[in-house]
């Protein structure tokens, strides 16, 4: 799942030649994957059709002594879309299924909904009327199994799209849920069977797998920002309900095969033509988005990242020059400290001759998180501050006296409603899923908010508990 809208991992402007880079890329994660507090890093390199590199840096699980190697598995984020994207055009090849159809022509279960209406290729260019922030919000079934991305598509057909199709682009994972859907409706096999079965094996990633919500013990283990540190996460990867917008579990190794095979201009696990669709707009709403992937006109490169609890990555190919490159990192970006974007985009341009964007200043997000996390602390400071100073509240009267105890009720209670929904509908995703990717960020939110409204209750619980007895002291 992507968290914050979007990472700054957006690869930038113009080529330009491999050799301007200043010292070599392992040189770079020296320095920068300290940096960034990631316990692990491994990355691909494919040059003129050909994978020249492939390596794995530090470990797959902070504290433990297992390195991460090229063949060790990193859940992929988003990256996994245009395996999914890929899928469908199989499909779309084998003449099962049209681009151009609706949805509900294969899927019965959004028969009769407005999204049901969306075309298939509305689905895979995000135009189809699905929100953001409606394909981050979790859904109820987490029981796995093969059946579970079936009830979850079913959930999502007793909502309404947030837009009619075809009226503007947003990207959410809502439409790739159904995607994987349809790919099994229309195959007869479960989303993991059909993608293991049709594009890992005849790639020959041998060290990648469907999430299938069990733990793996090859797997590198993902690691959650807390508060300066990263802290690593217990919970088992992602089942099958959410494996088709953020599922595929796999090595650089395999990544660089994957990415060869996109670049390559053969007919193989898709045709040519396939790829190419695939990496041209998707239509008019969505010039910077083809199928499954991100395009960047200016660079020439189509690219993708990945967001999931306690990963982060980054995939971005140069068709013309058959070059690409992928980067993952078992561990997910604070809010402006400890961010992996500058260890991706920097591995990234490097290896591809690229200008490297490093998304602007962190300290906008470093502000934000700060003001945040102090809020509970300065609350604090003024419920100390208020049963210190009780006489003086308990004394106050008049209209001057009563404004200036229950307006802060009403500013807190502001507050509270901004910290609590507002940002997170601005951040394209519920509370309860930033928590998830941004734990400390999402304490900070809910004590922030709560925080600010037991101090203004706390205030006049002063204020009026002991305001008799302050004006008429008892005497014997």
């Amino acid at each position: 799942m992507r968290l914050l809208l979007a990472t700054a991992a957006i690869i930038a402007a113009s080529a330009l030649p491999a050799a301007s880079a200043e010292g070599s890329i392992e040189g770079f994660v020296a320095r920068e994957l300290p940096a960034s507090g990631a316990p692990g890093v491994a990355y691909a390199v494919v040059t003129d059709g050909e994978v020249t590199t492939v390596a794995g840096h530090g470990l797959v699980e902070q504290g433990s002594d297992v390195e991460v190697t090229t063949e060790t598995p990193f859940l992929i984020g988003s990256i996994s879309k245009s395996f999914t994207a890929l899928a469908v055009m199989q499909l779309v090849e084998a003449g099962e299924v049209d681009l151009d159809a609706e949805v509900a022509a294969y899927v019965d279960d959004l028969a009769g909904t407005r999204g049901g209406t969306a075309t298939v290729r509305q689905l895979l260019g995000h135009t189809s009327g699905w929100s953001t922030l409606q394909g981050n919000t979790g859904h109820g079934d987490r029981s796995g199994g093969e059946e579970e991305l079936g009830r979850r598509v079913e959930e999502l057909a007793a909502e309404q799209p947030a837009y009619p199709p075809g009226e503007r682009w947003d990207y959410s994972n809502a439409n790739y849920l159904v995607l994987g859907r349809l790919i099994e409706v229309v195959s007869g096999e479960s989303y993991q069977g059909y993608v293991t079965r049709h594009v890992l094996e005849p790639v020959g990633m041998e060290h990648s797998f469907v999430a299938d919500g069990d733990a793996h013990a090859e797997m590198a283990t993902g690691h959650t920002p807390w508060f300066g540190t990263k802290r690593p996460l217990l919970d088992s990867p992602p089942g099958p309900g959410t494996a088709p917008a953020g599922g595929i579990v796999a090595s650089a190794g395999d990544l660089a095969l994957y990415l060869q095979m996109m670049v390559n201009g053969s007919d193989d696990v898709v045709s040519a033509a396939g790829k190419a669709e695939m990496m041209s707009p998707a239509g008019a709403l969505s010039p910077h988005y083809g199928l499954g992937w991100f395009l960047d006109p200016e660079s020439g490169t189509v690219w993708h990242d990945g967001s999931t609890p306690g990963f982060e990555t980054l995939a971005v190919m140069v068709p013309d020059r058959a070059g690409a490159a992928v980067v993952l990192v078992n561990a997910g970006s604070g809010m402006g400290f400890g961010e992996t974007v500058e260890l991706r985009t920097g591995i990234t341009s490097m290896a591809l001759g690229l200008d490297q964007d490093r998304g602007g200043s962190a300290w906008p997000r470093q502000l934000l998180f700060l003001g945040t996390a102090l809020l509970p602390v300065f609350y604090l400071a003024s419920m100390v501050w208020a049963w210190r100073h009780r006489a003086q509240i308990r004394a106050k009267s008049g209209f001057a006296g009563l404004f200036s105890l229950w307006f802060p009720l009403l500013t807190t209670a502001v507050a509270a409603w901004v910290l609590l929904v507002l940002v997170p509908r601005l951040f394209g995703a519920p509370l309860g899923t930033i928590r998830l990717f941004s734990p400390d960020f999402g304490v900070a939110l809910v004590a922030a908010g709560v925080g600010g409204v037991v101090w203004a209750v706390f205030r006049l619980a002063v204020a009026y508990s002991g305001r008799g007895s302050a004006r008429s002291p008892v005497t014997s």
